[in-house]
């Protein structure tokens, strides 16, 4: 099959993949989109919002419609790197046998992440960058697709651990999880209040996802659309040549490379599910605002004036 006809194929499988989430799912469209193209992407998602709006649940559905493995780690002050990527047990024949934690799955949700302690966030963050885990001197590769969905909850910061700023750079989208619109809360309230069971078909399988992620990473990319996006990021930097005055007066901290990097391939992404073959300068600025939601600082000025960083990223477009 030629990636012509590879890309015109993900688009078909992508309409029917999401034809099927939202018979779960109602509404989160851009949530979704946003989930899905991280997946393609080869990244990681933070999601950011209040209890009860189904981060769980569209994780679950997701899994479900892909055929992949689904493990949920609820963290906790207590939980020990140990509980996530395993241990070794002494076995009935007095030998060291190494038991694989919940970690070596497809998807793994990491819920409510910004609550447990820093060494076991970094064994998790660890995961995702090397793809691997080590344990008693032995290599073990996780499970291809790894993708890691984590949580937190804005309004609770009482007993977390939030994410240092390197951390956070490890995450390809930063997606905001808001509350339904009144008619779809509606539609939730109808459809989970009743006994109706919903048979979800399986649209993909592991080893077709792996093969879109190459293929999204063949895709081509224009010199203008690639010096947009370095540019974009350059801007975000206070002491750059480049930066406009709204960075000079509100950002403290500009968003590193690896913002350069995720911007293309997410753009790429996002083009190819539109169909197109090659990412223009809608595609990148389609995907900038969860790409650098996390990965600006604000300044003490932005927050008192109220400048949200979606107003600060919406400029710089």
């Amino acid at each position: 099959m030629s990636d012509v006809q590879a890309i015109n194929n993900l688009v078909v499988q992508y309409k029917a993949l999401k034809e099927e989430i939202h018979k779960v799912i109602i509404g989160q469209d851009e949530v979704v989109d946003q989930v899905l193209i991280s997946i393609f992407s080869r990244g990681h998602s933070l999601l950011v919002g209040v209890p009860g709006l189904a981060k769980t649940l569209l994780v679950n559905t997701i899994a479900q419609t892909l055929g992949l493995d689904f493990n949920r780690i609820q963290f906790t002050p207590d939980l020990m790197p140990s509980d996530i990527i395993g241990s070794e047990i002494l076995d009935e024949s007095r030998n060291f046998k190494f038991i694989k934690g919940p970690l070596f799955s497809n998807v793994i949700l990491a819920d409510e992440i910004n609550r447990t302690p820093p060494k076991t966030q970094a064994a998790l963050l660890e995961a995702m960058q090397e793809k691997s885990i080590t344990a008693a001197g032995t290599t073990y590769q996780l499970n291809k697709p790894f993708f890691v969905l984590a949580t937190q909850n804005p309004i609770e910061q009482e007993g977390t651990y939030p994410l240092p700023e390197a951390q956070l750079d490890r995450f390809m989208f930063n997606i905001w999880v808001d509350y339904p619109s009144f008619a779809e809360e509606m539609a939730i309230v109808k459809a989970t209040t009743s006994d109706e069971k919903i048979d979800l078909k399986q649209i993909m399988t592991g080893e077709e996802i792996v093969q879109y992620q190459e293929l999204i990473r063949k895709i081509p990319v224009a010199d203008n659309v690639l010096e947009y996006a370095v540019n974009l990021v350059s801007k975000t930097r206070y002491n750059n040549p480049k930066a406009p005055q709204i960075t000079k007066d509100f950002i403290s901290w500009g968003a590193g490379p690896r913002a350069s990097q995720y911007l293309i391939v997410g753009a790429k992404c996002h083009a190819a599910l539109k169909g197109k073959y090659s990412p223009d300068i809608e595609d990148v600025q389609a995907v900038a605002v969860p790409i650098l939601r996390h990965r600006l600082v604000k300044n003490y000025r932005a927050e008192a004036e109220g400048y949200t960083m979606e107003k600060i990223i919406d400029a710089l477009l």
